[in-house]
C-alpha cells in the first residue's frame, strides 16, 4: 500500500518506509552534542532544513535572530546553570518571533514550565525525550506545531490535570455549596438563592458561611467577603 504526501500544489507517491519529507526550517538547541547532531542528521535525512544549532541559550537567540526559522526545538535545561535557560530563551523568541513554533524536548515533566509555555499562545509543544519512540509521529508533531498547533505529551497532560485538582480552590466545597456560589456569582442575594434552590434563607446563610470558611476568606466585611468568593469562583472556572 502506498501513501500520498502533498506539498503545496505538488504531490508524490511514497512507499512504506520512505522518509517523511517536510518543508520546515528548524533550529536545534541542545547542549548534548551527540544528541543534537543525531537529531540534526535524522531531520536532514527527512528533508527538513536544519538552519542552525546551538549549545546554550545565548547562542540559540543569536541563531534564531539570524535565521528566523519556522520551528525551534529546545531543551529547558541548558548551560550554564542547567535550570531554565532554554525556557527563558523560548520566552524571548516568542516575543521577538511570535510566528516561530517552539517545541520543548525535556527529560522532565515540569507542570509550571508547561503552563507558562501554554500561556504564550499557539505553536507550542512539550514532549518528554524518553517518550519519543516513533519518528514519523515526531516529524508530524513538528509540522503541526510549526503551523500553530499545541501539542503536549500525554504524561504531562496527566500531570496538569492532577496539578489543577490539587490546586483547585473550590475542591473543598460540596456540590450544594458550589451551586450557592454559582448563584452568588450571578449577583443573587441570600433570599434570591433560597428561592432558586427552594430552601430556607437560613440554610443559604449556613452554606455561605461554610463557603467563606472553606475558601479561607476572613475579611470582616460580609459584602466584601462575598465579592472575594465570587472572584475566586470565576478565576477557577
Amino acid at each position: 500500500m502506498t501513501s500520498q504526501i502533498s506539498s503545496g500544489n505538488h504531490s508524490r507517491r511514497t512507499e512504506p518506509g520512505d522518509p517523511v519529507r517536510l518543508s520546515l526550517r528548524v533550529v536545534l538547541a541542545e547542549d548534548d552534542v551527540l544528541l543534537r547532531e543525531g537529531m540534526a542528521s535524522l531531520l536532514t535525512r527527512s528533508g527538513i532544513d536544519v538552519v542552525g544549532q546551538a549549545g546554550d541559550a545565548a547562542q540559540l537567540l543569536s541563531v534564531v535572530r539570524d535565521t528566523s526559522p519556522d520551528l525551534v526545538v529546545v531543551d529547558i535545561r541548558m548551560p550554564p546553570t542547567q535550570t531554565t535557560e532554554g525556557l527563558d530563551a523560548a520566552r524571548v523568541i516568542r516575543g521577538e518571533h511570535p510566528e516561530t513554533g517552539i517545541l520543548v524536548l525535556s527529560a522532565h515533566a515540569d507542570v509550571e514550565d508547561a503552563m507558562e509555555l501554554l500561556a504564550s499562545g499557539q505553536g507550542i509543544g512539550y514532549l518528554l525525550k524518553s517518550r519519543v519512540t516513533d519518528i514519523a509521529d515526531f516529524l508530524d508533531t513538528m509540522a503541526r506545531i510549526a503551523k500553530g498547533a499545541t501539542v503536549l505529551d500525554p504524561a504531562l497532560v496527566q500531570e496538569l490535570v492532577s496539578y489543577r485538582r490539587r490546586n483547585d480552590p473550590l475542591a473543598a466545597l460540596s456540590a450544594r455549596e458550589r451551586e450557592v456560589l454559582a448563584l452568588m456569582a450571578e449577583g443573587r442575594s441570600n433570599v434570591g438563592i433560597a428561592h432558586s434552590l427552594c430552601v430556607a434563607e437560613g440554610t443559604v446563610e449556613k452554606h455561605v458561611r461554610s463557603i467563606l470558611t472553606k475558601l479561607g476568606i476572613t475579611e470582616t466585611s460580609e459584602n466584601h467577603r462575598r465579592v472575594l468568593a465570587v472572584i475566586t469562583f470565576l478565576e477557577a472556572r
